[in-house]
């Protein structure tokens, strides 16, 4: 088996998660010849997470992380920041799905948000983590429907939450541009780039991290596969597969994977008189009722992040025109929202991909042998990936859970079309569910 890599991280845009960061240090290359028991490839929370856990019950060990980039500057620090512990399917109308599988969500969420935590406060990892919960918002009476809706499903999981009126949610934003909200107290927020920085940082000391160091191929040789970089090699008796997205593919072998844009934008800081004038509580996380719709995070920096837009990108970069619109929507958004922050300048413009399947499914196991995967987070990259990440590693070390079964019991992703007929059905059901989502933008 010989894997070929064509797709890599881009220059999609200014990561503000990421420009707001003391500058980091010098990165460490795979510039030489090296072994390793085990590579993992690809740097977000996935990778991450499973890096970490391999070297964790492995100590005998030796584990090379790698990544095309700079660990945080891509896809995993470029997120709104949300660890979702509730059902979350974005290509639902309300988020929810059924009972069994809504419970199943919550169950693989919670246990990677739980490790995700436990790290973070063992190691003191400095990145804003808050377990404030999350706020779904409404700004009519079909967003209210919606949340509803939603409500009714956690009723019948046993989930907790509480309603607020129009005078509620604004004292907590600011801004009187909702109608209503339903507050879930579970989620936990972060800063991205800051929490991938630190879970690198702070690896188990048998594990390193190769950072702007893109895969070229794996060469499977028998006992060892033979992973080749720009400036070397990397030989390694297994290997873990994370690159989410960039596993796409289409064209004679297509595996059923959508690499979906998103876009968000970044606020310079707020000076005391508009932090006066927009009120509200220092720090807050609101996603809208309508999942195509406007989610809205206030940071304890005193910026306003906005995230919002859609776009099928399969060769998994941008352009500008691309994030001109997306800038253009952003800034709309805001001012709808904070009229009383005419001036204050949106300071960075983003996009990362999504990893979606059309029926919400995901790679995870043995791609071949020495060789396993866990791909595809569907909308929930930081709670699901560090999930799928740590249990990838447990899997792959002989290890069973319930949790692992159920990964390696949820569905593929579901096959596409051929190309280009794929491309203009994803991106017209894009344009009508962002059309349908009306005011929530």
């Amino acid at each position: 088996m010989k894997l070929d890599f064509a797709r890599f991280p881009a220059p999609d845009g200014v990561n503000g998660w990421w420009e707001s960061l003391p500058p980091p240090g010098c990165a460490e290359t795979v510039s030489s010849e090296y072994e390793y028991d085990w590579v993992v490839i690809g740097g977000g929370i996935t990778g991450l997470c499973a890096a970490r856990r391999l070297a964790e019950l492995a100590p005998g060990a030796s584990v090379a992380l790698v990544e095309a980039d700079r660990i945080g500057r891509t896809t995993a620090g470029r997120n709104s920041g949300f660890f979702v512990d509730l059902p979350h399917d974005i290509s639902s109308e309300s988020y929810s799905r059924s009972i069994e599988a809504d419970k199943a969500d919550v169950r693989l969420q919670r246990h990677g948000i739980d490790y995700v935590r436990s790290v973070v406060r063992r190691h003191g990892i400095e990145c804003d983590w808050r377990d404030d919960g999350k706020f779904h918002a409404s700004v009519n009476k079909r967003g209210q429907a919606a949340l509803a809706h939603f409500a009714e499903g956690l009723e019948r999981i046993g989930e907790p939450f509480h309603w607020l009126d129009e005078a509620a949610i604004k004292a907590v934003t600011g801004s009187d541009f909702y109608c209503g909200a339903l507050f879930t107290p579970g989620c936990s927020t972060v800063q991205p780039a800051a929490l991938m920085r630190g879970l690198a940082a702070t690896l188990p000391r048998n594990a390193k991290a190769f950072e702007m160091s893109a895969v070229k191929s794996i060469d499977d040789r028998g006992d060892a596969k033979v992973l080749t970089f720009a400036g070397g090699k990397i030989t390694a008796k297994r290997v873990i597969l994370c690159t989410n997205a960039y596993a796409a593919r289409f064209g004679g072998h297509p595996n059923g994977l959508l690499p979906v844009y998103t876009f968000a934008s970044m606020t310079r800081v707020m000076n005391p008189d508009e932090v006066r004038r927009l009120g509200g509580t220092p720090s807050w996380a609101l996603i809208p009722a309508d999942p195509m719709g406007t989610t809205v995070r206030r940071l304890i920096t005193d910026r306003i992040c906005v995230r919002n837009h859609f776009a099928f990108r399969p060769g998994l970069e941008v352009s500008q025109a691309d994030l001109a619109k997306a800038r253009s929507l952003h800034q709309r958004s805001f001012d709808r929202r904070f009229p009383m922050l005419k001036g204050v300048e949106l300071e960075y413009t983003w996009g990362g991909p999504l990893c979606l399947s059309a029926n919400n499914g995901a790679l995870f196991g043995r791609r071949g042998d020495g060789v396993f995967e866990a791909v595809g987070c569907n909308g929930l990259g930081l709670s699901r990936g560090s999930a799928s990440g740590k249990l990838i590693a447990e899997y792959a070390l002989g290890q069973s859970s319930d949790l692992v079964h159920q990964l390696l019991n949820q569905p593929h992703p579901r096959s596409l079309p051929v190309r280009p007929i794929a491309d203009v059905a994803v991106s017209a059901a894009i344009w009508v569910k962002e059309f349908t989502a009306g005011a929530e933008l």
